[in-house]
């Protein structure tokens, strides 16, 4: 069992054999803890203690083997990781099905009982009812064949898309548009051409500034065409064995299922929210579109439409000049060593916290950074940061879990992976976007550390409902659009000159263009998930969704020939939940409204949403937390009114 957040470090960093045993003693743990609940050892208390610390002992092991088999430069370790996964897996599944373990937590007093601990136990028994526990025994024997078979399938759906990096070989003047820096990074071969591939520095600068519209559509389709064909298959095994599952725990398919435990309830709460928000963002995204058509026939009077590789260069353009906000312009400000800086420092500030470097904690790439989280003299937590793209590493950007934290037992550990842009010779500078990316991803990373230090395991960090998860996350957002929080930390690489005033005007009210082409791409998105795990996968042909999807939620056509949803890493983590990003966004912009934004550096505010939202992690209900936090329930309104605004251009004097 991992317990502290140095043996996890350590076991990222361990070979094959070690990884194995560290993983089969885990179990070893887990099932002793078991076998206490079962004969009903000790007092109630002593039941609940062994319980959390069995599920703690393969949780936090899990934790590691995810994050060594989508990060480990190592290919050896990054198989002995999904090897151990799926051990850990079946021995996890195997306890959900313990009838005399259920029965052992059922028959525990709660009379006293602390509401936190109520609600994890009502939670936890609700958890082995959803695995099939009061299920006959075959029935049971085949919930764990099928969950031992997805966690497989899961690693082989993310295993496809983080090794198919695709390459183009374009000619030199396609680059024409692009940063300096960006094209120093990209010089031409022999024979004069320039290779850009799919990795997230690559592709979507190149989609936002290469004045070649015939290589800008090369790239998308590359970029779309990951997955495929080798995630044909494993995305039918995918929603075959899910739907298998649910319907044999007793619901009418994979969403039904994956919808219960969450915020919202019901496929049929997420089908109106969906209608809701998408017909919300209908103005929006024409008023968002036709400026970008309008856009293009500056340049081609003939035009009639906008094609989905012109999105990002237009959207550039528009905002440019018609908000005077350039985002090339902006980059040399955004140099990532001073980003990185500068958020942990907003983050000390605005919570009361100290990040000290680890140099000597063991890593499992040189580039990894390591912290320690303290406030005075108490230890919160430790963090890794790797945030540069590599061969084979996960190829998007997130909070891994290593550790989940629990008073008087262990602190929380986890680790940030991204692929942002890595210094070299030339500074690495960041697009606004990518600032944001590095806010959000921080985000989760504070909730976990904050709430990791809860009375159980179970109810800390971000162990809260999956639907309000992203909510702290995209409200740490804000503070990237703050003139004082970038005040703190943009200021341009060569001259030192702070990120002028006007400058940051500009950016918030261009900001606010194009808001309604990306909240229909997201609902698109979110009834891609839904679709796919609402019906019975032997009726569904998936490219067929994902084409009618795009048609309706979004202005522009399906791009023949490539395959979005193979690439889209989220039908496995989140299946069939993907609406969950902007339903926590309402929240998170209803949870802004509790803050001054004339002073987002308040440590006062900030301290009592800490106190109030992170620090209870999953200890009660999110509706609960957000309620003791804004004095009321919350509210669509102020989600309303930030799609609603219609920016205007604006004129700042320096």
């Amino acid at each position: 069992m991992v317990t502290d957040s140095v043996s996890a470090a350590w076991l990222a960093t361990a070979s094959p054999e070690q990884l194995t045993r560290a993983a089969r003693a885990a179990i070893e743990t887990a099932r002793a803890g078991a076998d206490r609940v079962r004969a009903g050892a000790g007092t109630g208390t002593d039941r609940l203690e062994a319980y959390d610390e069995a599920t703690a002992a393969l949780d936090n092991l899990r934790n590691v083997t995810r994050l060594v088999s989508r990060a480990h430069p190592d290919p050896d370790r990054r198989a002995a990781a999904e090897a151990a996964e799926q051990e850990l897996e079946r021995a996890a599944t195997a306890i959900a099905l313990d009838r005399e373990v259920y029965d052992g937590l059922a028959g525990v007093d709660l009379t006293g009982a602390d509401p936190a601990t109520r609600h994890w136990v009502g939670r936890v028994l609700r958890e082995f009812r959803r695995a099939g526990v009061d299920r006959d025994e075959p029935t049971r024997q085949r919930v764990r064949a099928l969950q031992a078979e997805l966690v497989e399938i899961g690693q082989a759906f993310a295993r496809t898309i983080n090794s198919d990096r695709r390459t183009a070989r374009l000619p030199a003047s396609a680059l024409a548009g692009l940063p300096a820096d960006w094209v120093r990074a990209h010089p031409p071969d022999p024979d004069g051409l320039v290779t850009v591939s799919t990795d997230y520095p690559d592709v979507l600068p190149f989609l936002s500034y290469s004045r070649d519209a015939t290589a800008r559509e090369r790239m998308l389709r590359l970029w779309r065409q990951r997955g495929h064909p080798d995630n044909i298959e494993v995305l039918r095994r995918l929603l075959t064995r899910r739907y298998e599952l649910a319907r044999l725990l007793g619901y009418p398919c994979w969403a039904a299922y994956a919808t219960e435990d969450k915020m919202i309830g019901s496929v049929p709460a997420v089908a109106d929210f969906l209608t809701e928000i998408s017909a919300a963002a209908a103005d929006p995204q024409r008023r968002d579109y036709a400026a970008l058509l309008a856009r293009k026939q500056v340049d081609q009077p003939d035009a009639t439409t906008v094609d989905p590789w012109d999105q990002r260069y237009l959207t550039e353009l528009v905002t440019a000049e018609r908000y005077g906000s350039d985002s090339q312009a902006l980059r040399p400000y955004f140099e990532y060593g001073r980003v990185k800086d500068g958020l942990m420092a907003v983050a000390a500030r605005l919570f009361g916290v100290t990040f000290r470097p680890r140099p000597d904690l063991p890593v499992w790439h040189p580039e990894v950074e390591p912290y320690e989280v303290w406030e005075g003299g108490t230890l919160l937590g430790r963090i890794f940061l790797d945030m540069h793209p590599r061969p084979d590493k996960f190829s998007h950007a997130a909070m891994f879990q290593l550790v989940d934290g629990k008073a008087g037992h262990r602190v929380p550990e986890c680790a940030l992976l991204c692929n942002l842009p890595r210094p070299g010779e030339q500074p690495a500078l960041l697009q606004h976007s990518e600032v944001r990316t590095l806010f959000h991803e921080f985000g989760h990373l504070l909730h976990h550390v904050f709430g990791g230090h809860q009375r159980w395991s179970g109810t800390g960090g971000v162990r809260t409902e999956w639907d309000f998860v992203e909510a702290p996350s995209q409200l740490l957002e804000e503070w990237t659009r703050d003139p004082a929080t970038l005040a703190s930390f943009a200021v341009h690489h060569e001259t030192g000159e702070p990120l002028p005033a006007g400058q940051v005007a500009r950016l918030r009210a261009a900001e606010e263009f194009g808001r309604g082409l990306w909240v229909r791409q997201q609902m698109f998105y979110a009834a891609l998930s839904l679709e796919l795990y609402r019906h019975d996968p032997a009726t569904l042909d998936p490219l067929a969704v994902e084409r009618e999807l795009q048609q309706r939620l979004t202005p522009f056509p399906h791009l023949a020939g490539t395959y979005l949803h193979l690439s889209f890493g989220h039908l496995d983590g989140y299946s069939a939940v993907y609406y969950t990003y902007m339903w926590s966004l309402v929240i998170a912009k209803d949870l802004f409204t509790g803050f001054d934004p004339a002073a987002l550096l308040d440590p006062v505010v900030a301290g009592r949403y800490r106190s109030v939202v992170l620090a209870a992690g999953g200890s009660a209900p999110a509706a609960e937390l957000v309620t003791r936090f804004l004095g009321r329930d919350y509210t669509i309104d102020a989600y309303r009114r930030w799609l609603d605004t219609e920016p205007d251009p604006v004129a700042v004097t320096e």
